[in-house]
């Protein structure tokens, strides 16, 4: 997966922000909480993201995964290569890290993001039946 195709992954989730930050690394967050970072120039590591503790476990099992510096007590996992984990599970794994943090976030935040995530439809006019109807006043 791509910068590009990454960003727009994790742009598409209610109430992504992205925020250019350490020069020239680009981090997502929800809430103002982190759930992802990547690198925009040639760097050791790529991608870092949120786990659950399970998937930390099991992601630090495969090669070119290892703990997210300064990260990994949190749960952080960091990707060396861009092949590391395929972009169908990766996109998946974003998606985890982005539901892990809004489960940290204060109820009032989670209903919030709640309500921009569902379309908004027109309200319908309520119809009258005829014999309800009112003549209008003289």
């Amino acid at each position: 997966m791509h910068a590009e195709e990454l960003r727009k992954h994790c742009l598409s989730f209610p109430g992504v922000t992205e925020h250019q930050i350490w020069g020239n690394d680009l981090t997502f967050k929800v809430g103002n909480k982190m759930f992802a970072h990547t690198v925009l120039e040639v760097a050791p590591v790529w991608l870092s993201f949120k786990t659950s503790d399970e998937k930390f476990a099991e992601l630090l099992e495969r090669q070119d995964v290892i703990p997210a510096p300064y990260l990994a007590r949190a749960k952080w996992v960091a990707l060396e290569t861009r092949e590391a984990i395929p972009a169908s599970e990766l996109r998946e794994l974003l998606r985890e890290a982005y539901d892990l943090v809004v489960a940290k976030l204060p109820k009032k935040i989670q209903a919030n993001l709640a309500t921009k995530s569902k379309p908004k439809r027109p309200a319908k006019k309520k119809k009258i039946p005829k014999a309800k109807r009112r003549k209008p006043r003289r």
